[in-house]
């Protein structure tokens, strides 16, 4: 048992009769775990250096539009190019295209012949249309005239380039196949227009193949994982207002609603906290078949404008929104059979969260002090507002980063050897020589920069909330150790006063605790992304000992990942109330809970599991109401169309969660704190604390409930 705290973080008479009067919580502290913090500080130097790389070499806007054979981005100014109204992706060429479809060739779609549009062409009923190249040396057209013509400046040619158009190597090419606008690509339909075939074969051009492999390689190519991967983020980057609606502002909003309700419908809020949460689940899970397209037509299309009631396009993103919807159901099941099995238990956690009440006035069982702190500390209802400041600061900062270094690279010509002629207006001949295209080509090293990019926001997220726990378990300490309202050495500001303590003396111990948590979320992460790549690769261990091997270590790893969180928490108290290092702080701490584990266990178990649903069902709420926002037509078509609702709703879910987290943050800080000082307070008073107010003694030394609880 480490030594006396009473001393030094409360008054009360030494061994000696004297009386200590060093203040609340104040003594020998000193700067603790200062390596981590110099750790912590230089790491956030790298984040910046490599965000700066992404600001540098990123633009978000490949994760949306393509290139064209000049390597200019579609949607965007180049040079003597304003393209910044043709947003569309079209490839000249269809038997270049037909050529990146057959079996084992070398041409690849990247290479063949694209140009920016402002629609797809669709082929005439009675004539045959062209879409030539971009106007220039003879071609005496301005960009917007070549628009207004539909692209087609096929009667301007001279009888050379009439010759090499029906040669399919420009400057103009027929138009034979419908195509539709799929996530900014025209992508061909293998069902070509017979009247324009006709005329194309009467005017005496080449074959062309009519082939469905025309279709496949282009939706092969929008389809891919990298094309998928960029429009997932791209969406982040469209859909950043619902971001900060519900991801931010509600969840904000629903915290204190939920607070204040906790205080005027106590004893009905483990019900309305377990019906409303399985409420949420079902919608959810409801909404994701809606999108999944197993319920109504609103199915999500990646087709883009108005097209063909007939023309049908499957993308990948449908796939993955009906994995997540089985995942979904799987979660609603065993969520409503949970609920049911605990119904007792529930009925148990009603006077559990009574003594969690918010009224001011009387003394309640339990934890009824952690509210009077509450009352008494006023600053600690508004506190959780700055951390909550902090992190949408440097969320906004994180996500405009991530968008840059996801789309990061160099656009660079290709290196091909494949037949890819063309006529080149400004040379005024067939070229043959460095016609290849053009793609984005990313350092080696971008991975490593991405997921370290991905750890530091989890690193920085763990500290903010570190942080925050410490200032609250510092202002409930005060409170404590003061005798509460008796005395008047109670800081006039103790949230204030907390944050001075933590800034000046434990960043460094709150940084290595935020990092432990990181690092062992981190592996875990790791080794399921190894896992997933043996599933896929078929390499998984077959024996039963094998699997039986991998799912307990996984298991095992949870189960570490959960107690070093709740030892981390606890510590935060420690390092508070008497300024000591982590680990110290730690160990400190299990070893108050281990020697009152039967006194103190049956306050917390119910209580949290009720305070964890409570963040839940504001998360979920998030991403519901995020669901609901990117349902509008906003979101569905035109520009800021966005390819899938997962992502955004994953990051809407997942702030929330956080938001919940600092601001129920107060309370399960205010009761742990107090906890956590009676057990400090009874240790060094041989079984009888000297600070606690008379309820809580009662309630948390009932001989006659310990008796029972020990049978």
């Amino acid at each position: 048992m480490p030594g006396p705290l009473g001393a030094v973080i409360g008054r009360y008479p030494s061994s000696d009769g004297s009386t200590e009067l060093g203040g609340i919580i104040r003594h020998n502290r000193k700067c603790r775990d200062v390596a981590f913090l110099v750790i912590f500080i230089a790491f956030w130097v790298a984040m910046i250096v490599n965000s700066s790389f992404g600001f540098n070499q990123g633009n978000p806007s490949r994760l949306t539009y393509g290139l064209d054979y000049e390597g200019n981005l579609c949607g965007k100014k180049h040079g003597h190019r304003d393209l910044h109204e043709l947003e569309l992706k079209y490839w000249l060429n269809p038997n270049q295209v037909y050529q990146t479809g057959v079996k084992d060739s070398q041409f690849k779609l990247s290479n063949a012949r694209s140009i920016c549009l402002l629609d797809c062409p669709i082929p005439s009923e009675d004539s045959l249309n062209w879409v030539c190249d971009y106007p220039d040396g003879d071609i005496r057209l301005s960009l917007n005239d070549w628009i207004d013509r539909n692209y087609d400046y096929f009667e301007f040619l001279t009888p050379e380039m009439r010759n090499t158009s029906l040669q399919l190597q420009g400057p103009c090419y027929p138009v034979i196949f419908p195509s539709v606008n799929v996530y900014w690509s025209c992508q061909f339909i293998a069902r070509a227009s017979n009247t324009s075939l006709r005329h194309w074969q009467q005017m005496g051009g080449v074959n062309i193949n009519e082939d469905i492999v025309i279709d496949k390689s282009i939706h092969r190519s929008i389809n891919s994982r990298s094309s998928v991967l960029k429009r997932y983020m791209a969406d982040i980057g469209k859909a950043w207002p619902v971001l900060i609606v519900c991801g931010g502002l509600l969840p904000l909003f629903l915290s204190v609603i939920w607070l204040l309700m906790i205080r005027h419908l106590v004893a009905a809020m483990p019900w309305i906290t377990v019906a409303l949460f399985n409420i949420l689940i079902i919608t959810v899970t409801m909404l994701y078949y809606l999108k999944a397209g197993w319920i109504g037509n609103d199915a999500i299309s990646p087709i883009i404008g108005e097209h063909d009631p007939y023309v049908h396009v499957s993308g990948r993103e449908l796939h993955h929104l009906r994995v997540v919807a089985i995942l979904m159901t799987f979660v609603m099941v065993v969520s409503i059979l949970t609920s049911i099995a605990i119904i007792r238990r529930i009925l148990m956690a009603t006077s559990v969260l009574k003594a969690r009440s918010f009224d001011l006035h009387r003394f309640l069982p339990r934890c009824q002090v952690a509210a009077k702190v509450i009352g008494e500390v006023q600053a600690l209802i508004i506190f959780p507002i700055i951390p909550y400041a902090i992190l949408a600061i440097f969320y906004m900062f994180w996500i405009s980063a991530a968008l840059h270094l996801f789309s990061s690279g160099q656009v660079v010509q290709n290196n091909c050897n494949s037949n890819c002629c063309a006529y080149d207006l400004a040379s005024k001949k067939v070229n043959c020589d460095r016609c290849c295209g053009y793609s984005i080509h990313y350092t080696p090293h971008i991975a490593i920069a991405i997921f370290f990019h991905l750890f530091g926001c989890y690193w920085a997220t763990q500290f903010f909330i570190a942080c925050s726990s410490t200032v609250i378990a510092g202002s409930v300490a005060s409170y404590y150790w003061a005798r509460g309202d008796t005395s008047p050495e109670i800081p006039f500001l103790p949230v204030f006063a907390s944050m001075k303590r933590l800034i000046r003396y434990s960043l460094g111990s709150v940084a290595l605790g935020s990092l432990i948590v990181s690092f062992v979320e981190s592996i875990r992460f790791i080794l399921e992304s190894i896992r997933r790549k043996l599933k896929v690769a078929g390499t998984t261990p077959d024996s039963w000992f094998g699997k039986m091997g991998y799912h307990t270590s996984n298991g095992c790893l949870r189960c570490v990942e959960w107690t070093i969180k709740s030892v981390n928490r606890n510590a935060y108290i420690m390092i508070a109330i008497t300024g000591k290092s982590f680990c110290r702080a730690s160990s400190i701490a299990t070893e108050l809970i281990m020697n009152n584990i039967l006194r103190i266990g049956r306050v917390n178990v119910i209580g949290d599991v009720i305070l964890f649903l409570g963040k839940l069902c504001v998360s979920l709420s998030s991403a519901v109401f995020g669901f609901l926002m990117l349902d509008e037509h906003k979101y569905s078509s035109g520009h800021n169309k966005i390819s899938s609702p997962l992502l955004p709703v994953l990051v809407c879910w997942a702030l929330g969660y956080v938001v919940a987290t600092l601001f129920f943050g107060v309370v399960e800080m205010s009761i742990d704190t107090i906890i956590l000082s009676f057990c400090q307070d009874s240790e060094e008073h041989q079984g009888t604390a000297q600070y606690a107010p008379p309820l809580l003694i009662e309630t948390l030394s009932d001989q006659n409930e310990m008796q029972r609880l020990t049978q």
